[in-house]
């Protein structure tokens, strides 16, 4: 019903699930498309806003040859839409001992020589949900400049979707995690004020009132939680 109370019908689309036909309301990103006809998710979804990564969609529209890839949490589906729902982006993770690798290209390229074959075909770049210069940073990464990979690469979800469609075979969003860990170990400037916070906690400053919060029902916990000063937006 509307406000005068007339009845309104919700406007359907037909989706493909996995090669089924589904009518599914208007409106609805995927992910909720998905549960609305019935799929109980247990893999390829997680924080439902965008953040994750976890529920990387590859997908095809009518009348369109080209195979497009999102995240199922933040893609409105469209009539006619063909998709499927990928649990996992296959992509070996190579064992390194961060103590013991250098924050050099060198290590990037002995770890994952793949990185060599990049033909700077821009595809990683199209294909990431959150737009990030994906080939600008695997061009970083040639050049052993590893602070400008981080700086690239801080708000990748490790979604997959740029390996998926990467001709090379690079594994991006493993290199990426491999450049910032090399980066905040070796290169990044060291935080005085965290320094000091490390050297105050160790030294027992905050034990009291720790102990204090411990002791604290779990109602008490919650009160303390409501009425803690929040700082203005």
């Amino acid at each position: 019903m509307n406000q005068v109370g007339v009845e309104t019908k919700t406007e359907m689309v037909t989706v493909f699930i996995m090669g089924q036909a589904y009518q599914v309301p208007a409106g609805l990103t995927i992910l909720k498309a998905l549960e609305y006809a019935g799929f109980r998710l247990t893999r390829g979804v997680g924080c439902r806003g965008g953040f994750c990564g976890a529920c990387a969609t590859v997908y095809r529209l009518p009348g369109d040859y080209r195979l497009y890839a999102d995240l199922a949490c933040q893609t409105t589906v469209k009539d006619g839409m063909y998709l499927a729902l990928l649990p996992s982006t296959p992509a070996e993770r190579k064992r390194y001992d961060l103590k013991r690798v250098k924050p050099s290209g060198e290590t990037l390229l002995a770890l994952y020589p793949e990185l060599a074959r990049c033909v700077a075909c821009n595809t990683c770049t199209k294909a990431c949900p959150q737009k990030l210069e994906v080939m600008d940073a695997v061009q970083a990464a040639l050049r052993g400049d590893i602070a400008k990979v981080a700086e690239l690469t801080f708000d990748c979800l490790s979604c997959g979707l740029c390996t998926l469609r990467c001709p090379a075979e690079i594994p991006h969003y493993h290199v990426w995690q491999l450049a910032r860990r090399l980066y905040g170990a070796y290169l990044a400037p060291k935080a005085e004020h965290l320094r000091r916070r490390v050297a105050e906690m160790e030294a027992g400053k905050f034990r009291a009132e720790l102990d204090r919060l411990m002791g604290l029902s779990k109602e008490e916990l919650k009160e303390l939680y409501k009425a803690r000063e929040i700082e203005p937006e």
